[in-house]
């Protein structure tokens, strides 16, 4: 089974198993990571599902579209492979697979 891995931004780390199909942000919630709210369900216009994709998956995750674009643009603590896990859909090819939580997202 493929793992994905969230880190916190003080190093704790948690694994849950990653739902082909499933979004990022749900597979967080139905493994009770913290830090991932996603408070608006999924529709990419409140950004508490903020990630930091490790560079080395960036391109295996793919690019941010128009609309996520918008919403991680006001973010303060956006990185160059910030995305919103609520824009993406996992992969069972990306065992892992490592994501950063941003500091003031716990």
């Amino acid at each position: 089974m493929a793992v994905v891995t969230f880190v916190s931004h003080d190093g704790e780390k948690h694994e849950a198993p990653l739902e082909e199909g499933c979004s990022l942000m749900q597979v967080a919630k139905n493994n009770a990571i913290p830090g991932i709210d996603g408070d608006c369900g999924g529709e990419a216009a409140c950004g508490t599902c903020h990630v930091i994709v490790d560079p080395a998956w960036a391109d295996k995750v793919g690019p941010s579209g128009p609309v996520e674009e918008e919403m991680l643009s006001m973010n303060p603590e956006r990185q160059a492979t910030s995305r919103l896990s609520c824009q993406i859909k996992a992969s069972e090819s990306w065992d892992g697979l490592t994501v950063q939580l941003p500091e003031f997202q716990m």
